[in-house]
């Protein structure tokens, strides 16, 4: 057997639901029958336990007329629908949390979890017992550190309160790496983890293609990243680093796994490919960022290239939810970007000189983390107001431009036309605003 041979051999194995499954069942994760209808009185637990949560575009409210959202083609949930041509929208749109299937809260191994379902896709988390409840709750953590929740609130943290260079030069990164991620999935096209065996604690993404997990490279790329850029810069052992890295990594890529999102394959796939990447392209990183800040016309040469990307994206397949997440990373990159290039080029934040490096980390006072805190609650608060006020004004703008029904907000951004521009403008504004809308009321008030 030739050594390519050997490799497709093993490529297989690790491609197996099975192994999925029984990662599953060693931590505690097993899969009960199916029910075809929930009882009444499911159904309104279920709504009483989704309570909403604010600033999360995934939102956790039942949503009426959840159970006659468009369905994947046949009974298979595991496969990527083929969607009408045209971007018709009968993709899952991106915008809702994801479907768990247990109940969180201490309970005996017999008990069963809530249905949970995709209120834009009517698609529904799997009924499971689960019998290691901080395994749950470490791998739902696992798994928010590659979602939205985990982006706006750490990306800003860094440029808020701790190093602004360092916080862009991470956004260059992740938008690269999660770029190249989606791309790279819709050119692969292979399918999630088959269900059954598969238990799907996880139903968000799930009409998305599965090779390679993006949830890994950002786990991995992040860690490694925040290594790189801040030894040397800042003091403090190596070790440290050292440490981060595999334990962030390995807390992110398992949690795929347990979730049933993604074979052993996906993750190794995703893990190597961004190492790839950030060895090709991380040198380019501090070349990036000093064009983004001092170039006459970077910001339309930003705004331009990100839009050109976009555009190829959309033509690798059909619509998915995966067309509006490529949308939202483009367009975060894009304003933060632009907003730096505006904040360098007025003075309002400049980056430490050469010579004071590496910087010393300054004692914790109370003055100090109450600055931080408040800073935080302004700018999150500052940031949530523009989202909501761009949401309201894009999706009935692009609604009336493409001649689409707006009556239904959650109908309406299953249509291509409506969800990329809602995406790609207002997360646009959100990173202007990351990166100098919110510091400039920061230098207003007195607390930057």
């Amino acid at each position: 057997m030739s050594l390519r041979q050997r490799l497709a051999q093993l490529a297989g194995r690790l491609q197996e639901p099975q192994k999925v499954a029984r990662f599953q069942r060693l931590c505690g994760v097993e899969a009960l029958p199916r029910r075809s209808a929930a009882p009444a009185t499911d159904a309104r637990e279920d709504e009483k336990a989704e309570a909403p949560l604010a600033g999360d575009v995934r939102r956790r409210e039942q949503q009426p007329g959840a159970s006659a959202g468009p369905q994947p083609p046949g009974s298979d949930r595991n496969q990527c629908p083929a969607k009408p041509g045209g971007g018709g929208g009968a993709g899952a749109p991106n915008g809702v949390r994801n479907g768990l299937a247990t109940e969180l809260g201490p309970a005996s191994p017999r008990r069963v979890g809530a249905l949970r379902r995709n209120s834009l896709t009517g698609e529904e988390g799997e009924l499971a017992h689960v019998s290691n409840w901080p395994l749950y709750y470490l791998f739902c953590f696992g798994t928010e550190l590659g979602n939205e929740l985990f982006y706006i609130l750490f990306f800003p943290f860094w440029i808020w309160n701790l190093d602004p260079l360092v916080g862009r030069r991470l956004v260059v990164i992740w938008v690269l790496v999660m770029y190249l991620g989606q791309c790279t999935k819709d050119i692969i096209r292979r399918p999630r983890p088959a269900s059954p065996p598969v238990v799907k604690l996880e139903v968000f993404y799930n009409s998305e293609y599965s090779m390679p997990s993006t949830h890994a490279m950002s786990g991995t790329a992040i860690p490694i990243s925040m290594v790189l850029l801040t030894y040397g810069r800042w003091q403090y052992p190596l070790i440290y680093g050292l440490i981060l890295i595999p334990c962030w990594c390995s807390l992110v890529c398992l949690s795929r796994i347990y979730m049933g999102m993604h074979s052993i394959l996906d993750i190794i796939a995703g893990f190597l490919y961004t190492i790839l990447i950030l060895a090709i392209f991380y040198p380019f990183v501090d070349l990036i960022d000093n064009f983004n800040q001092t170039h006459k016309y970077a910001p339309l040469i930003i705004i331009g290239l990100h839009l050109a990307l976009g555009i190829f994206s959309f033509t690798l397949d059909t619509w998915s939810t995966s067309r509006g997440d490529t949308a939202e990373i483009l367009g975060s990159g894009a304003g933060i970007a632009c907003g730096s290039h505006v904040t360098y080029n007025i003075g309002l934040i400049l980056d430490p000189s050469l010579d004071v490096l590496p910087l010393a980390r300054p004692p914790i006072t109370v003055t100090l983390c109450g600055k931080a805190i408040l800073r935080i609650l302004i700018g999150m608060v500052f940031v949530l107001i523009v989202r909501d006020i761009m949401k309201k004004i894009t999706i009935p703008l692009a609604c009336k431009i493409f001649n689409i029904p707006c009556d239904d907000v959650r109908k309406a951004r299953q249509h291509m036309e409506v969800e990329l521009p809602y995406r790609y403008i207002t997360y646009g504004m959100v990173g202007f605003s990351i990166t100098f809308l919110v510091p400039y009321i920061f230098f207003f008030i007195g607390i930057s």
